[in-house]
């Protein structure tokens, strides 16, 4: 890798996805942090339903298209809850090598695929979209934060463009000595054109977010390795994530809905609620596995947690 001072956005392509990437690891995601979809079968189970809502929505073959699909963990979950006899044609966009083992039914694809009708899920993939990082000098002018392999940062040229727009519009520093910011546009992009294979449905984005009201004063940029938080160096050893604009992303297409995950799941019959006492003297059995799924819900929809994820919902007319 690169020891050459560079922009994150370049830096964190390398380190994730160039040929020693973080996410091409044999291990994948899973093996470092864990997920709404590690959490709990009722997140697949709830993205099952939300499928067979769409489907009844929608005219001929129904696909469901995972960006971001891991190692086929949603997917093969997703599979497993649908009701028996249900046909779907299901996709893994992903640029890792297909695990081993995993059902016939899913084809692995480096690319969204286009003209699918039916549901397109990108569980915490926007994240992981690389973006450049700004900041404000003593000046209050904001400048690209370059860095080195080895995490190292310095400021270089002041952003202009289409990046100074996107920064005006949502997420402004100018006249913010030492404030930060991660330049979304990048996953706007990602977004409308992941949106824009669809040709009829549902399209979701699932990840941890801000909105332009309450974005974080220095940032989000952070690294993750075998569970634990840590600083972003950009060397291929760990994840590089950062919290995304989700309100910037639902811009860019007409009609989305941005709702909290504890909000999208009670939708789809997650709640968290604790099984009735009366079911402990009736049917123990049924009771202790109750209160698991509601324990495994509560998580899942949690304050604080899981369950503050934002979920952006963006309808897809059909093309023709």
């Amino acid at each position: 890798m690169s020891d050459e001072w560079r922009g994150w956005r370049e830096a964190t392509e390398e380190a994730l996805y160039g040929p020693d990437g973080f996410y091409l690891r044999p291990e994948g995601p899973a093996g470092h942090f864990r997920t709404s979809v590690h959490a709990s079968p009722l997140f697949a189970a709830a993205v099952a339903r939300l499928l067979t809502q769409v489907a009844d929505e929608i005219d001929g073959p129904t696909g469901l298209v995972d960006v971001g699909a891991g190692r086929g963990e949603l997917l093969t979950g997703v599979l497993a809850a649908l009701p028996a006899g249900t046909e779907v044609r299901a996709y893994a966009v992903e640029r890792a090598a297909r695990p081993a083992g995993l059902d016939p039914r899913i084809e692995w694809v480096a690319e969204p695929p286009t003209g699918v009708r039916g549901l397109l899920f990108a569980n915490e993939w926007l994240d992981n979209v690389p973006v450049d990082v700004a900041e404000a000098d003593e000046d209050g002018i904001p400048r690209y934060v370059l860095v080195r392999t080895d995490g190292e940062e310095r400021l270089g040229d002041p952003v202009t463009g289409a990046d100074a727009e996107w920064l005006d519009r949502w997420w402004p520093l100018a006249d913010r000595p030492c404030a930060r910011a991660e330049i979304g546009r990048p996953r706007d992009e990602a977004w409308e054109r992941a949106v824009g294979t669809l040709d009829a449905g549902l399209a979701v984005a699932v990840d941890y977010t801000h909105v332009r009201a309450a974005r974080p004063p220095f940032g989000t940029l952070t690294g993750f390795r075998a569970g634990r938080e840590v600083p972003p160096v950009p060397d291929g050893t760990c994840d590089i994530t950062s919290h995304v604009a989700l309100d910037a992303c639902a811009a860019v297409v007409s009609g989305a809905e941005l709702l909290t995950q504890r909000e999208a799941l009670r939708r789809l019959g997650v709640s968290g609620e604790r099984p009735p006492l009366a079911l402990a003297s009736t049917d123990p059995a049924a009771y202790v596995r109750a209160l698991a799924g509601a324990g495994e819900a509560a998580e899942l929809t949690a304050r604080g947690g899981l369950g503050d994820f934002g979920w952006l919902m963006q309808p897809v007319r059909a093309r023709r």
